[in-house]
């Protein structure tokens, strides 16, 4: 807000844009601060791993049961980090027909895109979906939607792909937060702030969305 208010304050030079812009603008703001009006979550469908398998269930899964001492890092990690269990996009019939995904001499790239460009759309569609019901308003009267994701990359893009699946509307505004990682959530949240605060009547849709298939190796 302080920085649309001295957009709005003439320079002294004559070139400024004036007190009459100024009141345009303060009328676009929103009366209050940002809410949060409903959340929702998600989990991929694939497998449920208990977090004390879920090290030796990996290596066996990618045929890497001979880096034994990795496996015992892994182990010690996954018994301190307070975590009961895993989701999974991946199955093990999915593993087992792409054996390229664990294999490091072998090009999985595209296949890996392949797989997420429909999934991770997908999930994040559950999550908003749960959120859109909390809030108890049409999908139809978001404004925006912001989606954060490092695992789907292509055209059309994930955000178009989700803004699809939830039927919203052509004119939605957009924006796609690609390659953030951990951080992505947390930009996400703070870019629909600015946007509800500086947009009247702003009704911004937050999605982000991972499946660790993109990382997932040997």
């Amino acid at each position: 807000r302080s920085a649309m208010g001295s957009i709005g304050t003439p320079n002294g030079n004559g070139n400024g844009i004036g007190h009459g812009s100024a009141a345009v603008a303060r009328r676009q703001h929103a009366e209050g601060p940002a809410a949060m009006l409903g959340i929702g979550t998600a989990n991929p469908t694939g497998v449920e791993v208990p977090q004390n398998i879920f090290a030796e269930n990996l290596f066996r899964v990618t045929k890497s049961d001979h880096l034994t001492e990795l496996q015992q890092k892994l182990t010690r990690i996954c018994e301190k980090t307070g975590i009961d269990k895993r989701h999974f996009h991946l199955t093990e019939e999915t593993l087992a027909a792409h054996p390229e995904l664990y294999d490091h001499d072998a090009p999985s790239l595209d296949n890996r895109l392949a797989i997420t460009v429909d999934a991770v759309p997908k999930l994040a569609q559950c999550a908003a979906a749960k959120a859109i019901a909390e809030w108890g308003r049409p999908a139809s009267e978001i404004t925006h939607l912001i989606f954060s994701t490092y695992s789907a990359w292509g055209a059309p893009s994930a955000d178009l792909r989700l803004a699809t699946l939830l039927g919203l509307r052509p004119t939605v505004n957009r924006t796609i937060l690609s390659l953030h990682g951990c951080y992505g959530g947390g930009r996400a949240l703070g870019l629909a702030r600015e946007l509800a605060e500086n947009n009247r009547g702003a009704r911004v849709l937050v999605a982000c969305a991972e499946i660790t298939l993109v990382c997932i190796g040997s």
